[in-house]
C-alpha cells in the first residue's frame, strides 16, 4: 500500500466523518433505534417499556441512572453469564472503569460490536494528523501502551480494562499493514504483563529506532512521564544492551526476549555513544528533541486531571515539540475527536461522533453546580446532542449498544462550538473528583474516609487532627497524593508537632492508603503509577491563615469552608510555606486482583 492509497483511504474517511456530523440528529435517532430493536427484550429495558421501540417511550419512561442502579444486574451477568438482563446480545467482556463504587471498580458491559466503533474512531486519527503534519508515513511512531492485570468472573467472562481490551483484540493484533500505524514496539512487548519489563523494552526499540520516530506518545500524560524517568533511571543499561547487542539479562519474559532478538542482531557501539553522550550531558531539559531528533509531535490524553503533565511535557521538550490530544474515550464508550489537534492543550474541544452511542445531557445551570449521584433528574430535563448551547455547561449521559441505558458517565462537559450540526465541547472535569495522577479517580468523600480511620491512630496517642486538605504533587515521577495536617495534642503538654514519632505519622499514611479504593491501591501497589502518600504537617495558625486568605480573595466569612483540595497558586504556596515536617507512607497498601 502507497502513500496516494492512503491519502485516498484518509479522505474517504473524512468525507463519512463529514456526512454524519451534518446529519448528527438523524445518525442518533437511528442508533437510539437499533439500540431499542436489539435490546427490547431485557430484562432491565422491559420492566420501563413493556417491549415497545417508540423513542418517546423512552425518553418518558427509562430513568436517569447511576452505576449503583445496574450494578445488581452486572452483578449477575458476572456470576451466572445471563446477559440477557441487560443486553440483547452476549456480553463478551466486563471492562473495568476508573470510576469505583464502594471502593470498587465499576464494570461496563461490552458486545463484539464494540470493537468495531472503537475501531473506527481510531481510523479517524491519522486523517486528521495528515491535514496539518505531513510525512508521518515516512516513519514509526514510539508510542508507549501497556496492559494491565485481568481475571474471570465466576461465569468466565474476562474483566479487563477498556486498553487491554483493545490491545488484545483481533481489531489490533491482526490489524492491517499501514505506513502511518507502524509502531517501533512489537506486539509481544505491549502484551507483556510485566509493566517494567515491557517498559525497558519498549524503550530499547524506541532508542535502537531514533530516527526513525516521527511520533512520540502513550494514553495518558502521566504514563508518557513515568517513562521518561524510568528511562532517566536506566539509560545506562540501555546502552549497555544496544552496545554489546544483547539484551539485560533483568527481562526474563520468554515473549519479549524473542522479539527483542531483531533490535539487538549485532552490536552497535556508534549508537550506543551517541545516546550516551545525550543522556549523560547534564540537564534532561530538551531531551525529547535530542534522543529523537525527527520527532513531529507528543500524543497523549492532556485534558481533565491529566493537564497538570503539561509543564513537564514542555521541559522535556523544551517547548519546541507540539503536544497533541486526538481522542475523548472512557471505558462507557468512545465519545469523539479533536479535529483541531495542534491547538494548545488548554484549548482542545472534541466532537462527539453521533455513531458512537446516544448522547444526551444534564444542564448544570449553576455553572458548574452539580446534581448529587442519588438526586432524582427528571426525564424531561435532559437535552439531546443537537440541542445543546455554546457555553453552557452539561453532564454527559449515555445510551449504549451494550447494556447501559441513560447512565450518568459522570464527565462535565462545556459547549465550544459546532462541527456543522454536531457540537464540539471541552473536558472540564470528572465529577466530584479531587485528587487523580493516573487512572486513580478520588472524590471528597473518599477521602474524608480514608482520613477519618487515620484520625483514630492519632486519638489513641492523644493526638488530634485539626483540619486538613490536599493536593496532588507531580513533580515527583510518579507523582503523588498529599495531605496538609495540623495537629494539636490533647495531653497536659502540648508536644510541638516537628517532634512528633515518625512511625506514627507513617502509619497514619499507611492508614490512608489502606482505606482508599480499589483503582488507587492498585496504581500503588502494582501499576506503580502513584507514588507513595505524603503527609506535610504545617505550624499552628496555618489553616486560618489560610481561610483569611481566600476571604481576601472573595470567599465568604460566613460560608467559608476549608477546601480538601488546593490547587495551584497562592493558597499552595502559603501551605507550604507553613510546613514542618514531612512523611512518606513506607510500603504499599495491600491489593490483590
Amino acid at each position: 500500500m502507497d502513500e496516494h492509497t492512503l491519502d485516498y483511504k484518509a479522505n474517504d474517511v473524512l468525507q463519512e466523518l463529514e456526512i454524519l456530523s451534518v446529519n448528527a440528529k438523524a445518525a442518533q435517532e437511528f442508533i437510539l433505534r437499533k439500540i431499542l430493536e436489539k435490546n427490547q427484550a431485557t430484562e432491565y429495558l422491559y420492566k420501563f417499556m413493556n417491549g415497545s421501540t417508540d423513542i418517546s417511550a423512552f425518553r418518558s419512561q427509562v430513568p436517569v441512572v447511576t452505576y449503583d442502579v445496574i450494578q445488581p444486574y452486572i452483578a449477575k451477568i458476572a456470576a451466572d453469564g445471563q446477559s440477557s438482563v441487560l443486553c440483547g446480545e452476549r456480553i463478551v467482556e466486563l471492562l473495568r472503569s476508573s470510576g469505583t463504587s464502594r471502593g470498587e471498580p465499576k464494570l461496563m458491559p461490552t458486545i463484539s460490536e464494540d470493537l468495531d466503533r472503537r475501531t473506527y474512531l481510531y481510523s479517524l486519527i491519522m486523517p486528521i494528523m495528515t491535514k496539518y503534519i505531513g510525512g508521518l508515513s515516512e516513519g514509526k511512531a514510539m508510542y508507549l501502551l501497556f496492559v494491565k492485570p485481568e481475571t474471570l468472573t465466576n461465569s468466565g467472562i474476562p474483566v479487563r480494562s477498556v486498553l487491554t481490551s483493545y490491545y488484545k483484540s483481533p481489531h489490533f493484533l491482526h490489524r492491517k499493514h499501514d505506513l502511518y500505524n507502524s509502531y517501533t514496539s512489537p506486539d509481544e512487548v505491549i502484551l507483556c504483563p510485566d509493566s517494567q519489563q515491557s517498559m525497558y523494552c519498549q524503550l530499547l526499540c524506541g532508542l535502537v529506532e531514533r530516527q526513525h520516530v516521527l511520533r512520540l506518545g502513550a494514553v495518558f500524560a502521566s504514563a508518557f512521564l513515568r517513562s521518561i524517568s524510568f528511562l532517566e533511571q536506566h539509560w545506562c543499561n540501555l546502552v549497555n544492551d544496544i552496545r554489546i547487542g544483547q539484551l539485560n539479562s533483568n527481562i526474563t519474559n520468554s515473549a519479549c526476549q524473542l522479539a527483542m532478538q531483531s533490535f539487538l542482531a549485532r552490536p552497535n557501539p556508534e549508537l550506543a555513544d551517541d545516546i550516551k553522550e545525550i543522556c549523560s550531558s547534564g540537564s534532561w531539559k530538551g531531551i525529547l528533541g535530542r534522543l529523537w531528533p525527527n520527532v513531529k509531535y507528543i500524543e497523549a490524553v492532556l485534558t481533565g486531571t491529566m493537564a497538570q503533565y503539561v509543564p513537564m511535557l514542555e521541559y522535556y521538550s523544551d517547548g519546541r515539540i507540539p503536544l497533541v490530544c486526538t481522542m475523548y474515550a472512557s471505558s462507557e464508550s468512545y465519545f469523539g475527536v479533536n479535529l483541531m489537534p495542534l491547538c494548545s492543550p488548554a484549548d482542545v474541544s472534541y466532537t462527539i461522533l453521533p455513531n458512537m452511542a446516544y448522547f444526551e445531557f444534564i444542564p448544570l445551570e449553576d455553572g458548574l453546580k452539580l446534581t448529587e449521584d442519588d438526586e432524582i433528574v427528571d426525564n424531561d430535563k435532559l437535552v439531546s446532542l443537537v440541542d445543546v448551547k455554546v457555553g453552557c455547561y452539561y453532564e454527559l449521559v449515555v445510551t449504549t449498544f451494550s447494556g447501559l441505558y441513560r447512565y450518568r458517565v459522570g464527565d462535565v462537559l462545556q459547549v465550544t462550538g459546532f462541527y456543522n450540526r454536531t457540537p464540539q465541547f471541552k473536558f472540564i472535569c470528572r465529577k466530584n473528583v479531587i485528587l487523580s495522577i493516573d487512572s486513580d479517580k478520588t472524590n471528597e468523600e473518599d477521602l474524608h474516609n480514608s482520613v477519618t480511620g487515620a484520625k483514630k491512630i492519632l486519638k489513641k496517642r492523644n493526638y488530634l487532627l485539626l483540619e486538613y486538605t490536599s493536593c496532588t504533587d507531580t513533580s515527583t515521577v510518579p507523582g503523588h497524593y498529599v495531605l496538609f495536617w495540623e495537629i494539636r495534642s490533647t495531653g497536659d503538654r502540648e508536644t510541638p508537632c516537628a517532634t512528633l514519632d515518625a512511625q506514627l505519622l507513617e502509619s497514619c499514611c499507611i492508614a490512608v492508603e489502606e482505606s482508599l479504593d480499589y483503582v488507587y491501591r492498585r496504581c500503588r501497589a502494582h501499576d506503580k503509577s502513584v507514588g507513595p502518600l505524603e503527609i506535610r504537617l504545617v505550624e499552628a495558625g496555618a489553616f486560618d491563615a489560610l481561610m483569611d486568605l481566600l476571604v481576601s480573595q472573595g470567599s465568604s466569612i460566613n460560608q467559608y469552608k476549608t477546601p480538601r483540595c488546593i490547587e495551584s497558586g497562592p493558597a499552595l504556596k502559603l501551605l507550604n510555606s507553613k510546613v514542618t515536617a514531612c512523611f512518606f507512607s513506607p510500603r504499599d497498601p495491600e491489593w490483590t486482583m
